[in-house]
């Protein structure tokens, strides 16, 4: 489809949908506040009057203010991240200012009433949105930090049904979203590198200056490339409103419970926040050095790729400007910095019997990890700035990565260590503008245009390519359509069109290993890939009542996956005669979720299809190739979560995922199909989670996680030598419980206590067993303490 023609059908529909508005209508104000159950104010909270395109958010003092309401009667939805939703009927009065009663809202852990953005762009409540999604605010992420406080993907692998566990590593190898690659955002700047996914965007960002996550499942393209199974984007901290200077600093020690030796390690953060007039700003900085990693056995845990010995830094700051009511100016800056110097070596175990341990000595190379990761957008945000009551959104923003790799002293001739450069630069133009009101039937279109430049380079640190410096464009328009159909009907459709352009010049393979010879040396002649596709999706959700609230939808995604490991591999000397094709999934999900009273639930189940796939496979050498083939992903999710009184909140989750791919073969002239399953590399073992939060007094709150990863064996060893290829060695189960307690002393001044592995088993995690390789065979962390004092002011 052209952009001509998806641009006259989106003008087209928004021309028929405003003639059916009402041309002239009498307005009223609304006024009123927000607190919570104990009356203290709650700003940041989001009022909406249902049905319309109207809302606001509260100030520092809880105040909100809705202006040019059309007079009549509505219902005022109100919803504040970690706090239950609420409704109430009010009547708007023409040309008066109506003042509304106080709204309390109660805490609550349930996401249902939450507000969330990285749907379509724009904010709405989770029950009004047919997608499936995963908020975790920021109680829940202190919470789960409070146990694993350097390790995003832990937090985040813990708590989010569908998405795989952490490889306990710098890397997230393994750790997909619903069994395909997921998208990785920081304020909706892409960390990902799909051109050459290297495994650590999950880890980018420190926890401390993470507001919530937001986590959409499904294939989704309005981010853009990369989103094959969803998308998580870290949201990060907004200022306090209504307090003009305060702040937060943290100190910490953390280390080996049952084997403390050389294991302990430090933190320290220290945060300014505020809001002088029109003015705010979070400003933020985090170090921590973590010691030795050991077993609950006591052994050294590997040090390749792992996170002992490690130093972190992070540096954060958001500035904004309120020009005034309806249009602000907000700037971001991150700096995340992880880098490992460590005194121990691979002692090689034995897979299956006996892991592999570090030891002391001298391991060569520079040091491994993320050199740094610059983040930072300029943002433009205003309201009824065009006609038509239309808000608007312009961002431009600015990503620079490096991360270094494990040194390999005989993989490439003559030695060498491998590292990723990425830099993206990229312009958000979004706008939403409401073209139908009314009590029954109201509708809004959410477009724009998105630009993205991408240059990203594999090679090594001595200047050598290994892959060819990768130079995309991609010039994006897109629309989303929301409406509201006979009041509790939400349907949502839209479509993106995506025209991206790769450069990729004339190159060299490199020579690497493979078996007891080296291969490579292919010159290739580069060229330009073109990629015109239009993907599409649509839901629809039914939300009259909470105790049964269901949802359909369709989405497809759009993924360049791993161009730079086909570039890297190529036989042929001709860029044409690649196999560079684009990855398209469709993904289908039906679900439902309900509240009924202190219990809410959740369920949902899908089916993902693409015509092809990227799953890396074992070509015989221990060298991992894309398997071009038709793939088909498909499973559950349920969740449960229960809050019998105010001091007492359980719950948990379920999630299943597997996958399949056909291949196609000759065999005596006829074309034979086969399936296989998809390897460790894409399908996660089953996952269970469990969690109880109990507070027996005011000051002490105590929290205990648990989390199971269940068994796969779909594949068998050679028969010859008895070993797995990579990615297809049997995972057997495990479970691990996480400790939290606080105790505030004062208003100011707490202390928590987090423990990692609270009973201390011994276990491997599921790469080190899908890998089925000798050298990878690493268990996983001893119990570990965590314990912090914090002071607020």
């Amino acid at each position: 489809m052209s952009f001509r023609f998806f641009a006259r059908l989106l003008f087209t529909l928004s021309g028929l949908l405003v003639s059916l508005s009402v041309l002239a209508q009498t307005l009223g104000t609304l006024r009123g506040n927000v607190r919570d159950a104990k009356g203290a104010s709650l700003p940041g909270a989001t009022v909406r009057l249902l049905n319309t395109n109207l809302g606001a958010a509260t100030d520092g003092s809880g105040t909100y203010e809705i202006a040019n309401v059309p007079a009549g009667q509505y219902t005022l939805a109100v919803t504040a991240v970690g706090y239950t939703a609420t409704q109430q009927q009010v009547q708007v009065q023409a040309d008066q200012v109506q003042t509304v009663s106080d709204v309390v809202l109660a805490e609550s852990r349930a996401e249902l009433g939450e507000v969330i953005v990285s749907a379509s762009r724009r904010a709405e409540p989770i029950r009004e949105t047919p997608v499936s999604a995963t908020i975790l605010n920021a109680r829940e992420i202190q919470l789960q930090a409070a146990a694993t406080p350097n390790n995003l993907a832990a937090v985040v692998g813990n708590a989010v049904p569908g998405l795989g566990l952490t490889t306990n590593q710098t890397g997230n190898v393994g750790q997909t979203l619903r069994g395909r690659n997921v998208l990785v955002l920081i304020d909706g700047i892409p960390q990902s590198t799909p051109l050459r996914a290297g495994g650590r965007d999950i880890r980018t960002i420190d926890p401390t200056v993470i507001e919530r996550v937001e986590v959409i499942k499904g294939a989704t393209a309005i981010f853009g490339n990369g989103a094959d199974g969803g998308l998580i984007n870290y949201i990060t901290k907004r200022p306090v409103a209504g307090q003009k200077f305060g702040g937060m600093t943290t100190l910490g020690v953390n280390g080996n419970v049952a084997h403390p030796s050389n294991s302990l390690g430090y933190r320290a953060m220290q945060q300014f926040y505020g809001k002088p007039g029109n003015f705010d700003y979070v400003v933020s900085g985090t170090f921590d050095q973590s010691g030795v990693y050991k077993d609950a056995r006591g052994e050294v845990i590997s040090p390749r790729y792992g996170l002992g010995e490690t130093k972190t830094y992070n540096g954060f700051g958001k500035l904004g400007y309120d020009v005034n009511e309806k249009n602000r100016l907000e700037l971001m800056y991150n700096y995340f910095s992880s880098r490992q110097n460590s005194d121990y070596v691979l002692r090689t175990g034995k897979y299956g019997q006996y892991p592999t341990i570090g030891v002391k000595g001298d391991r060569g190379g520079v040091d491994e990890g993320t050199r740094h990761n610059h983040n930072a957008y300029l943002t433009y945000r205003g309201q009824e700035v065009l006609p038509l009551r239309s808000s608007v959104e312009v961002t431009g923003y600015w990503q620079d990565f490096r991360t270094v790799y494990d040194a390999e002293p005989t993989f490439f001739e003559g030695g060498g260590q491998s590292e990723i450069n990425s830099n993206k630069l990229g312009l958000r133009l979004n706008l939403n503008t409401p073209i139908l009101t009314g009590d029954r039937f109201n509708a809004d279109v959410t477009y724009g245009l998105d630009l993205l430049g991408d240059e990203t380079v594999q090679n090594l640190v001595d200047g050598r390519l290994w892959t060819p410096r990768m130079q995309m464009r991609n010039l994006a328009p897109y629309a989303q359509l929301r409406a509201t159909l006979l009041e509790h009907f939400i349907l949502k459709g839209g479509a993106r069109v995506e025209n991206i352009r790769v450069e990729v010049p004339d190159y060299t393979t490199l020579r690497t290993q493979s078996g007891n010879t080296y291969v490579g040396g292919v010159a290739v002649q580069g060229g330009t890939l073109k990629y015109n596709t239009t993907v599409y999706n649509a839901g629809l959700r039914y939300a009259r009542y909470k105790w049964l609230n269901p949802f359909v939808s369709y989405s497809e995604g759009f993924s360049l996956y791993e161009l730079g490991r086909t570039l890297r591999t190529a036989r042929a000397n001709t860029l044409s005669l690649l196999e560079t094709e684009a990855i398209v999934v469709r993904n289908y999900e039906a679900g439902a979720s309900s509240e009924l009273g202190p219990l809410t639930l959740s369920g949902v189940y899908f089916v993902s299809k693409s015509d092809l796939g990227a799953n890396l496979v074992d070509q015989g050498n221990g060298i991992l190739v894309p398997q071009r083939a038709p793939e088909r992903v498909w499973g559950y999710e349920l969740t449960a979560d229960f809050a019998p009184l105010k001091t007492l909140s359980l719950g948990g989750s379920w999630s299943w995922v597997e996958g399949r791919a056909t291949l196609t073969s000759r065999v005596n002239g006829q074309d034979v199909q086969q399936g296989v399953w998809l390897n460790g590399n894409r399908i996660a073992p089953p996952k269970a989670t469990a969690y109880v939060r109990y507070q027996p007094i005011e000051p002490l709150s105590l929290a205990l996680n648990y989390v199971y990863s269940g068994t796969r064996t779909r594949f068998n060893a050679n028969s010859r030598t008895g070993a797995y290829a990579s990615g297809e060695g049997p995972v057997n189960s495990f479970g691990l419980v996480n400790f939290t307690s606080t105790y505030s002393f004062t208003e100011k001044l707490r202390l928590t206590l987090g423990v990692e592995n609270l009973l201390n088993n011994v276990y491997y995690a599921p790469i080190a067993q899908f890998n089925g390789t000798d050298a990878n065979y690493t268990r996983g962390n001893g119990a570990r303490f965590n314990l912090t004092a914090g002071y607020s002011f």
